[in-house]
């Protein structure tokens, strides 16, 4: 009887396990390249992720700067409108009081015993009035209100003229002042005394 030898498979020849290694290494090249185009795009979003971050911290700090300033600005402005309203309120109280003191003066009501007693004290309510009306007109000059009073009267301006002329010229045009209204009606009340 004859024993027949199993056959085995036939080695496998150079150029077939050739053909597997290069097969084997295509394929790595191809998971290389596969990683090397990933690793580009997740470079690429990363460097977009980082140029948008800049620019929004430099927007965030252009920002942060812009409402910091008009921030202070404002608080600023309030606090100058704040102040001025104040100012405003007490001034038309004070005006109102002035107003007030200024209608109650009837000279018709004086009579020729209390006349130069009477005129001097509506002088000096006058003259009180002008003064603080120039003062909260010179106070407003140059604030949004400013223009509520108008320009300084020129009464005022000649209390400033003569304040270099001397003490003696000054107390000269009060005095002249104070006194002209009085000899005027002083004068007129001798002519229609005298014509009677």
């Amino acid at each position: 009887m004859q024993m027949e030898m199993p056959t085995r498979p036939a080695s496998a020849g150079p150029d077939d396990d050739y053909d597997h290694k290069l097969k084997a290494a295509e394929e790595e090249l191809e998971r290389i390249q596969s990683q090397k185009e990933e690793l580009a795009r997740k470079k690429q979003e990363l460097e977009e992720l980082t140029a948008r971050k800049r620019t929004f911290l430099s927007q965030q700090a252009e920002l942060f700067e812009k409402f910091t300033s008009a921030v202070t600005l404002i608080n600023r402005e309030l606090e100058e409108i704040r102040q001025e309203a104040e100012d405003l309120e007490q001034c038309r109280a004070c005006f109102a009081g002035h107003l007030d003191k200024i209608q109650k003066v009837n000279p018709e009501s004086w009579t020729r015993e209390n006349l130069a007693d009477r005129l001097e004290r509506a002088n000096m309510i006058v003259d009180l009035a002008v003064d603080e009306y120039d003062q909260a007109a010179a106070h407003f000059e140059n604030s949004r209100c400013g223009s509520i009073f108008g320009r300084v009267s020129t009464r005022k301006r000649a209390k400033a003229a003569g304040a270099g002329s001397g003490e003696f010229m000054q107390n000269l045009r009060n005095g002249l002042a104070f006194n002209l209204p009085v000899c005027v009606l002083g004068s007129l009340a001798l002519i229609v005394y005298l014509l009677k």
